[in-house]
């Protein structure tokens, strides 16, 4: 009977006992804690041993607590079971991660350390190993990356070796274009948004919006001029635009940032009214005029025209130099096209008002040769104001191709005023009229139908040219010489001629070689 007792005893006892395998997570409870290992009842036959190494804090560790434990071996020489939490957390986060993601997936993992060519990450529970050339940790301090959680992308998994590796790099890329789609959602015309100066260009910066790119051009960085995008913003730059255009098929935004700031033209009538009086700063010298800078954002031009009452001006430089402060006139203002006429010789007496009367016509005057065109030259009269001696009234029968070939730069000349037009703010002025017109007498000395040798000057299309003497020349028409003659005609050549018109209104003597 005691036999019997013994055998069910023992049968209760095995069946009491749980099968367990290698390889196999149970639940077990924390019996003891040794200076190098911790006691688990797993329900078997034995105890089981972890490594206290395994645990990270051991004050944390209590007795009777509830852990998850991996079966690594059943029994080892001494009979005890050999367990470890760690591998148990690792079975069970690579089961979860095997359930619940794949391949191309994003996951959340806290950075553990740095080893050999990248980075290891615990990615519910287990390791998981971020290559360094998709880690985008380049640049970044260790202690700004170990410890922190960052999402990753897996980039591939091996179930026989429970391996996984994962991208930094695609997530990032993965967040920027699921960024960049929700901002194209969120954008909206008129709406200011923050950004960061990405590139420069001549034209213009482009200005990263938080995932997409919009360019702001030169002309919508300040409401006043500047020459180069770099006079506004630098790389890295962090500014508020505002989103002037969205182009949605072609993924383009344009942007504002002058916009940002209310327009200085909005009211300019009220800030420089028509005839008011103010300084301002030269900021650009052009040929045609100058630009004058009244406040920030706000510039006019003074025309050329309108610089000097003087009628000619040669280089705006010379008067000119950026920086310049001038004292300027408003004389109209169009806001539409946002343009400000100024003028300075308004700020001055009009000497042309008076012209008539300080410079009557027939009246000798003096002056200074200032410049020249191939038609005259232009001399310079008190009172600001300048004359101009055609080149027809140099000289009375000198054949004269361009002034400068009689007159020089500087020279003082007397001249005789032979019209006054203040409204046009013309003077016309003669230098050969203070001598008596030779050319009555010229007539009288050359008449009609004489002969004579002369000397060939010039041979054009219409004629030759031919000094009958110092200074005197005369024209044989091309009607009246034969044309193969014409055509073998050189300077020097003596040619017999014949008078046949005297001009003393033109000053000009007509000839013909047809003598017979």
């Amino acid at each position: 009977m005691n036999v019997e007792n013994d055998v069910k005893i023992s049968e209760l006892y095995e069946k009491s006992i749980k099968e367990i395998e290698d390889g196999q997570i149970v639940k077990g409870r924390i019996i003891d804690v040794t200076p190098k290992e911790v006691l688990v009842d797993i329900g078997y036959k034995s105890e089981g041993t972890i490594p206290l190494s395994e645990f990270s804090n051991a004050k944390d560790i209590k007795l009777d607590q509830e852990i998850e434990v991996y079966i690594e071996s059943r029994e080892n020489d001494e009979g005890m079971i050999i367990l470890s939490r760690e591998k148990a957390e690792r079975l069970k986060g690579w089961n979860k991660i095997q359930t619940s993601s794949k391949e191309g997936d994003l996951v959340d993992g806290r950075v553990r350390r740095k080893v050999k060519g990248g980075y290891i990450v615990d990615i519910h529970g287990i390791e998981g190993f971020v290559p360094a050339s998709l880690s985008s940790f380049k640049g970044v301090s260790e202690k700004d990356i170990l410890d922190k959680i960052f999402d990753f992308k897996i980039v591939k998994m091996n179930p026989l070796r429970r391996s996984v590796i994962l991208s930094r790099r695609d997530a990032l890329k993965v967040a920027r274009e699921t960024a960049k789609v929700k901002l194209w959602e969120k954008l909206q015309v008129g709406q200011i948004c923050p950004g960061v100066v990405k590139g420069i260009t001549d034209f213009g910066a482009f200005i990263d919006l938080g995932g997409v790119d919009g360019l702001l051009h030169i002309m919508d960085m300040s409401w006043s001029r500047i020459s180069h995008p770099s006079e506004i913003v630098a790389l890295g730059d962090k500014v508020e635009v505002m989103i002037l255009n969205i182009d949605k098929e072609s993924s383009k935004v344009s942007l504002g940032l002058k916009q940002c700031k209310p327009d200085p033209w909005q009211d300019i009538e009220a800030k420089f009214p028509v005839g008011c009086r103010i300084k301002g700063k030269v900021v650009n010298i052009l040929n045609y005029g100058v630009f004058i800078e009244l406040e920030k954002g706000i510039e006019g031009l003074i025309h050329i025209s309108e610089i000097s009452w003087q009628k000619r001006i040669q280089d705006i430089k010379d008067i000119f130099a950026i920086g310049d402060m001038v004292e300027v006139q408003v004389l109209s203002i169009d806001k539409s096209s946002r343009r400000i006429s100024l003028s300075i010789k308004q700020l001055e007496n009009n000497p042309w008002l008076d012209a008539s009367a300080k410079f009557p016509p027939g009246s000798k005057v003096s002056g200074k040769i200032k410049g020249f065109t191939d038609y005259g030259a232009f001399v310079e009269l008190d009172s600001n104001l300048e004359g101009m001696i055609h080149i027809s009234d140099i000289s009375w029968v000198k054949k004269i191709s361009h002034p400068q070939e009689v007159l020089k730069k500087g020279q003082k000349v007397d001249i005789l005023v032979l019209s006054v037009d203040g409204d046009n703010q013309r003077i016309s002025l003669g230098l050969k009229q203070l001598l008596p017109n030779p050319w009555p007498e010229i007539a009288q000395k050359y008449p009609v139908g004489l002969d004579m040798e002369a000397e060939v000057i010039q041979v054009n299309n219409f004629g030759a040219f031919v000094k009958i003497e110092d200074d005197i020349e005369g024209l044989v028409y091309a009607s009246e010489i034969d044309k193969d003659r014409l055509a073998k005609l050189n300077s020097g050549d003596k040619l017999k001629v014949r008078i046949i018109k005297v001009d003393t209104d033109q000053g000009k003597i007509g000839l013909s070689s047809r003598l017979d």
